[in-house]
């Protein structure tokens, strides 16, 4: 297993159990306990938990996990509603891609199909498309977030605002009828806000432990909503809620 990937199931197993000890860790990843201790020691160092004798506890700080962390989960389901979401793209589409493990499956797919025009704010995305012949690029400037390899700020949004795109793909942290598509940062929120403000239609990809979730900053409404894309273990009373309000749900899965 890769250390990433561990660090990945260190950290949700934590965030499920409340805590966890050494041996329990080693057992879990099939790896020694000293392993799990330097695997531990750099999780704290990155204030993504909190060392205790023996063990781990949950950060204090609740705070996002970094897009690295992320990159792995429930890759199956990812990569399902990242099919779902491509085949909403005509041939030659200008594309915007937000953020995010799920868009970053989108982007890759499109790339292999092309041609097709994608504007994003990831970094990481561009990094991966920058050398694809059949792709044109549009990399949106900003801040940078170290959290989601994302630009954001002001720069971003004004840059938004000289480009239209066909089709809009956003990561979001969370998305709920009541309280619309959300995620950790003021900053993304916005940028994530412009995306959709300058598109023809705008597609939310998340799976499924997004739905029903809401997190710190608001991106818009969820009547703003075009398209859900998500998995069949999404909360069906959710989406029946989203579906009321005008959105259409795809289930994948």
């Amino acid at each position: 297993m890769l250390r990433t990937d561990r660090h990945a199931r260190i950290l949700d197993h934590v965030a499920a159990q409340g805590s966890a000890d050494v041996t329990q860790l080693a057992r879990l990843l099939n790896v020694s306990p000293a392993t799990v201790r330097r695997d531990l020691r750099h999780l704290s160092e990155q204030r993504l938990l909190d060392r205790t004798h023996g063990g781990a506890l949950p950060s204090g700080l609740s705070i996002e996990l970094p897009l690295q962390h992320r990159a792995d989960q429930r890759s199956p389901q990812k990569q399902a509603i990242a099919r779902a979401a491509a085949a909403l793209v005509p041939e030659g589409a200008v594309v915007g891609l937000t953020g995010g493990t799920t868009t970053t499956e989108v982007a890759r797919i499109l790339a292999d199909r092309g041609p097709v025009t994608i504007v994003t704010n990831a970094v990481n995305i561009a990094a991966n498309l920058v050398l694809r012949p059949t792709v044109t690029l549009i990399v949106i400037g900003g801040t940078a977030r170290s959290q989601s390899y994302e630009l954001v700020g002001p720069i971003a949004e004004k840059t938004l605002a000289d480009h239209h795109t066909d089709i809009a793909f956003l990561g979001v942290d969370g998305i709920s009828a009541a309280h619309g598509c959300t995620t950790h940062d003021q900053l993304e929120a916005a940028t994530d806000r412009a995306f959709a403000a300058h598109g023809s239609r705008t597609v939310v990809v998340a799976d499924h432990s997004k739905i029903g979730r809401t997190t710190f900053a608001k991106i818009c409404p969820t009547a703003d909503v075009h398209t859900l894309i998500t998995d069949s273990e999404a909360p069906t009373g959710e989406l029946t809620a989203m579906g009321e309000l005008g959105v259409r749900v795809t289930v994948v899965g």
